[in-house]
């Protein structure tokens, strides 16, 4: 018996809803790996070059899990303690690898102004060896206003889902010793299969049906979006 594209779309649309009702087993995914998977990792820097200031370091991942085609996002601190008054002037975050470029940068860093205080801007990184990079003339820092570097990047579809999936470190550079090369601040998320709204998007958007009517929603029931998908896909391909 053949199958036709649309009815293979229709076919996981209609796997993605039963999904949600609890009406299908054994789609979970290993996850022997998770338990070496941390989102997080923090470091110090305090030598000659940082004046008895100690600098800090942290990068976290925003989810512990995640599916391919979704976005993700890593957060850099870079700090200080004590007296200390460091500029910062490049921050660059290394991705897992086989990640492209980031969709969206942001940095949060202290202005002076109205008001004083810790501000959001957004930024452009651009290619630096194997990471992406965002510099300044200068980003101050002092004891209270470490200087954040957001980077948002799309999972690749291909992420092996139970795996670890391991970012690189981070490097910066500045004044008063807050330059240097961490390839261990690392970051770590597990991969996981898409959930059904996840699913029924992405499934319709390969069958070229993407729609506002064709996703699950607040206000849409998984019948309804299951018998939608399946009429259109038959009405289309008939």
């Amino acid at each position: 018996m053949s199958h036709t594209p649309m009815g293979r779309v229709a076919a996981v649309a209609a796997s993605a809803a039963l999904v949600a009702t609890g009406l299908t087993v054994g789609l979970g995914a290993g996850t022997a790996s998770a338990a070496e998977c941390s989102q997080t990792s923090h470091a110090t820097k305090q030598d000659i070059s940082t004046i008895g200031v100690t600098h800090t370091y942290d990068k976290t991942v925003s989810a512990a899990t995640a599916s391919g085609g979704t976005e993700i996002t890593y957060k850099t601190v870079v700090g200080t303690t004590g007296i200390g008054n460091p500029y910062l002037n490049t921050i660059t975050d290394y991705p897992p690898a086989g990640f492209s470029a980031p969709v969206k940068a942001t940095v949060t860093v202290f202005q002076l102004g109205i008001p004083t205080g810790q501000h959001t801007f957004d930024v452009t990184p651009v290619p630096n060896g194997a990471g992406y990079k965002v510099t300044s003339p200068g980003w101050f820092i002092n004891s209270g206003n470490p200087v954040t570097l957001e980077m948002t990047y799309k999972v690749p579809n291909n992420v092996p889902v139970g795996g670890a999936v391991t970012s690189g470190g981070i490097a910066t550079a500045g004044t008063v010793g807050i330059g240097t090369e961490l390839p261990n601040l690392t970051a770590c998320f597990t991969g996981r299969m898409a959930n059904p709204g996840e699913a029924v998007t992405g499934s319709l958007d390969i069958g070229g049906l993407g729609s506002a009517e064709g996703q699950l929603s607040s206000t849409g029931s998984v019948s309804d979006v299951l018998g939608d998908t399946i009429s259109n896909v038959l009405k289309n391909g008939s």
